[in-house]
């Protein structure tokens, strides 16, 4: 079947514009200094994105350079994070807030070790600690309805099918699927190479026998269609021909949660939860997922233990000594207890 390309126009958000301001020469000195650092081009963006945040925002308050913030303003950007209203309407959230203050205090912190401030009015700022909260987790058969949606009697659906499968077998973050190379999959060996995921580290993950079935699928067959430039080696293709964005992957899987009748939050990481809590359950040993999910800490990954009840509820049901006998006789007994106490 031909493909049917629709080019449609993309629209770029412009960053913050802080360059008129004497906060933007330390801000391009703070970047290579922690391209030094080896830190990540997403890493990079995102505090920089945070940082421009800041500084746009005292800029409409007349503050112009790093050493006219004191303590008190800091707080004051506290505050405004805090009853800022997105364009939906939506407070941000407290993971959101924390996040955009941890980018400035390590502007801030790296400006004092520098020595372009006398002292850091950052150090002493208050930070709320921020609760993880449980993953919510799919079920089985809510996966299996979720990879019934793309239609795969056309390439994209093959293609959106491939994505899906790669997903929930590995595990991937979606800038790691989105970066996967052609030499970084082995169908041959049925393995997944990751290369520079969070926190620069690499991991060599097994690829389950559904997934190899659809990709090699749409390697076969929906690949070349796609392709425009033969020197294009990332994996998976957009309509376009070209590598996927971040966002537009998420969009797609969002998309197809809610035609499966899963109106949750999330997308792509839904498939990443499902995978590591389903192993779990089913007896894989949480050191194994740990090395599946890239995680440097054991303690990231101990928050599976908690959302993987089933298994829980097996052994429960084995071994607790309260165990149900005669329902007709609890209920009886229960009842009995109930009038006396009338």
């Amino acid at each position: 079947m031909a493909l049917k390309r629709k080019r449609t126009i993309k629209v770029k958000r412009l960053p913050v514009a802080i360059e008129h301001t004497g906060f933007y020469g330390y801000l391009l000195r703070y970047n290579e200094t922690m391209q030094v650092r080896n830190y990540s081009p997403s890493t990079l963006h995102r505090r920089e994105s945070d940082i421009r945040r800041f500084v746009g925002w005292c800029d409409g308050l007349g503050i112009d350079r790093p050493q006219s913030v004191t303590k008190p303003i800091l707080e004051s950007y506290q505050r405004h994070l805090y009853y800022y209203r997105q364009a939906n309407g939506e407070a941000l959230s407290p993971s959101t807030r924390n996040h955009y203050i941890t980018s400035v205090r390590q502007f801030f912190k790296w400006l004092t070790q520098e020595n372009h401030l006398l002292y850091n009015p950052a150090s002493e700022l208050f930070v709320p600690r921020h609760t993880a909260s449980l993953p919510l987790v799919l079920t089985l058969d809510e996966i299996e309805q979720l990879m019934l949606q793309p239609d795969v009697s056309t390439p994209y659906g093959v293609r959106d099918r491939a994505i899906l499968e790669v997903f929930y077998s590995a595990g991937l973050r979606r800038s790691e699927l989105c970066a996967l190379q052609l030499s970084d999959i082995s169908l041959a060996q049925m393995t997944l190479f990751v290369r520079y995921g969070k926190g620069g580290k690499d991991r060599l993950l097994p690829l389950g026998a559904r997934a190899g079935h659809w990709l090699q699928a749409y390697l076969d067959n929906v690949r070349p269609q796609l392709l425009l430039n033969i020197n294009e080696q990332c994996l998976f293709l957009n309509d376009y021909g070209e590598p996927f964005r971040d966002n537009k992957v998420g969009d797609k899987v969002k998309r197809f949660l809610r035609h499966a009748g899963i109106n949750v939050p999330g997308s792509c990481h839904l498939l990443r939860h499902a995978m590591a809590t389903h192993m779990l359950e089913n007896g894989a040993d949480i050191r194994y997922i740990q090395a599946m999910l890239g995680h440097a800490d054991l303690n990231s990954t101990q928050i599976y233990t908690h959302v993987s009840i089933r298994k829980l509820q097996e052994i429960h049901t084995a071994t607790h000594p309260a165990k149900l006998q005669d329902k007709a006789a609890l209920l009886a007994a229960l009842r009995a207890e109930s009038e006396e106490d009338l």
